[in-house]
């Protein structure tokens, strides 16, 4: 079940709450791509304060106004859980509407980005959670380079 503002984890409640929503939504997107919560709570909380330290004033206006089923919203699109994709690497490859971030075998992307730069940065953000290699595709389709992430 995805968290809200009135079902979150208690190590979450001494938040700022602006921080604890974008908290409760990197976690609940966690939880979605097959983190387990014990991972993804401590890694939602640290990159929620990295994400407020630098975010604009626009930036944290808009989750300070998100709702419960905003939050919510991302278990209901998701097909489901699938936990065998924890292990596989993060592809950067090219989209009808820009750049997708998508694990290998996955269905559909994950994220999808208007400009590569953010994409790779995604992609490298998740594969280094998953201690997975994150590989950037060019438009072809042919790999233009590989980062490690695996121990």
């Amino acid at each position: 079940m995805p968290w809200d503002t009135n079902d979150y984890p208690s190590s979450l409640k001494n938040l700022d709450t602006t921080v604890r929503k974008k908290a409760i939504d990197i976690a609940n997107a966690m939880i979605d791509e097959g983190y387990d919560e014990g991972r993804a709570i401590p890694i939602a909380t640290e990159q929620a304060k990295e994400w407020y330290d630098s975010a604009s004033k626009s930036e944290i206006d808009q989750v300070r106004n998100m709702s419960d089923k905003q939050l919510k919203q991302r278990d209901e699109n998701a097909e489901h859980s699938r936990p065998e994709l924890l292990d596989k690497g993060e592809h950067v490859v090219a989209h009808d509407k820009g750049w997708a971030v998508q694990s290998e075998d996955a269905k559909k992307a994950s994220y999808v980005f208007k400009n590569k730069k953010d994409a790779v940065e995604r992609a490298k953000e998740i594969a280094k959670n998953k201690g997975t290699k994150a590989i950037v595709h060019k438009k072809d389709g042919s790999i233009q380079n590989q980062t490690s992430f695996e121990e």
